[in-house]
């Protein structure tokens, strides 16, 4: 949006004598102490020409910069201030082929949009005397910058470099890949705004760097989405259970809470019919020890329903799998009180649900000692499950992007972009918060 008003301001830089036209190649640069310029003293009406030679295109790319004559904090001299580069921009197109560079840009930008404070990682300090230097070179409002430690967190990486090599190599999707603690990815997965402040105020600022474990933001938005985040019922892997002795010759409609402890956000129906849906993970075939839910000779309640049902019969197909369990049931209040309550579904909606885990197997990828390989190596093969047969209650209908959801005992959810009219996809968020000796 700015490249007309950075150009100007770059013709002044050289018109003040504070800017030249080098000619000097990027290995020549590199080192501690590389030698000044010779085309440091070069007339203000050569450099003048050469830079709108630059901006005609008649300069081919590497053959000349432009640099401003100032030492930085770190000894280097005279940073770049432009580069030839044969490229479309992604919103100027083939308009310009002279592009400015980030120690150019960065305060003269700020300075146009009336910035207070540019809040820089501590990085970026050595540039912190080019910031000043550049705004007051040319009489422009200067912002101050202030510098803090980098807050890093475990199991991924926030480097743009880093990330922009992931999306290269397919290891993700795009920049806003869930897996991924950037803004865009962490709006699609379903994090609300207010959990990443509150995360933000409770690690606060300081100039040390700081390394984070991810738990510690998923509890801030655990903490958020308990209070706002509508509940529905969802099975991830479904099995087919006939209730033989349904009370009624049609569907049940049963209430269920928005939000159980918010008595204000109302309540949903859902249908309680005579062929259900639970996960198969609420039930076995055989007793086990410390077991709570559906197996022989052990009833299990399901939730909002006000009914107990209890095993009868297990149908298999010819592999031996579980195909669908018979069950009776009976009110709650006239059965033995079950050790758990379940979800469960009736006339459902079919979804896809993509489960996220971390994108990273170890706590530091990019530490040579634990990952030598580079952090490319050590990206989790297991960080996406894609469930395509999931299935979800009637209540979710016509959800909205970025709808968030509890899918009781399941976890946090949110609606994702791929999402279209005939079938929702589901971003896990985070899980519930887990009870190591529920069974």
């Amino acid at each position: 949006d700015y490249f007309g008003q950075l150009y100007e301001w770059a013709k002044e830089l050289i018109q003040r004598g504070l800017a030249y036209v080098c000619h000097q190649r990027s290995e020549e640069l590199k080192g501690h102490n590389p030698p000044l310029s010779p085309w440091r003293t070069r007339p203000v009406e050569e450099s003048l020409r050469l830079f709108e030679d630059m901006r005609k295109g008649k300069i081919d790319e590497g053959k000349a910069t432009l640099r401003m004559k100032m030492i930085m904090e770190d000894g280097k001299a005279d940073p770049v201030a432009y580069r030839i580069k044969f490229v479309p921009h992604h919103r100027t197109k083939n308009e310009w082929c002279i592009y400015p560079t980030y120690d150019y840009t960065h305060c003269l930008c700020d300075s146009i949009e009336n910035i207070t404070h540019s809040l820089c990682t501590k990085e970026f300090q050595a540039r912190r005397s080019s910031y000043y230097w550049l705004c007051n070179s040319l009489d422009v409002y200067c912002p101050v910058q202030w510098e803090y430690g980098r807050l890093n967190i475990y199991y991924t990486v926030v480097s743009k470099r880093k990330i922009l090599k992931l999306v290269e190599n397919q290891c993700v999707r795009d920049w806003d890949d869930p897996r991924l603690f950037t803004l865009t990815a962490l709006r699609r997965r379903g994090f609300p705004p207010e959990a990443i402040n509150n995360f933000c105020a409770k690690v606060g600022v300081t100039m040390a760097q700081v390394s984070i474990d991810p738990t510690m933001l998923e509890s801030c938005v655990r903490d958020m989405l308990n209070n706002t985040a509508r509940r529905a019922m969802a099975v991830l892997d479904p099995l087919k259970v006939v209730i033989t002795n349904f009370p009624s010759d049609k569907a049940i409609s049963c209430s269920v809470p928005n939000i159980p402890h918010e008595a204000s956000s109302g309540s949903h129906e859902v249908v309680f019919d005579r062929i259900v849906y639970i996960d198969r993970s609420d039930f076995r075939q055989e007793p086990e020890k410390g077991y709570r839910r559906l197996t022989q000779g052990q009833s299990v309640g399901l939730k909002h329903s006000g009914y107990v049902i209890m095993l009868d019969k297990i149908i298999k197909d010819d592999k031996g799998e579980v195909t669908e369990i018979q069950v009776r049931c009976s009110p709650v209040d006239q059965a033995e009180k079950p050790k758990a309550f379940i979800q469960w579904i009736s006339q459902p909606l079919s979804c896809e649900i993509r489960l996220y885990n971390r994108l990273f197997m170890h706590k530091n990828p990019q530490d040579p000692e634990q990952v030598p390989g580079g952090f490319l190596t050590d990206v989790n093969p297991n960080s996406l499950e894609i469930l395509s047969n999931a299935l979800v209650d009637q209540s979710v209908a016509g959800s909205k992007q970025l709808e968030r959801f509890q899918f009781e005992r399941v976890g946090y959810f949110c609606v994702d972009f791929d999402s279209t009219p005939g079938k929702l996809v589901f971003n896990r968020t985070v899980t519930l918060k887990e009870d190591s000796g529920k069974n």
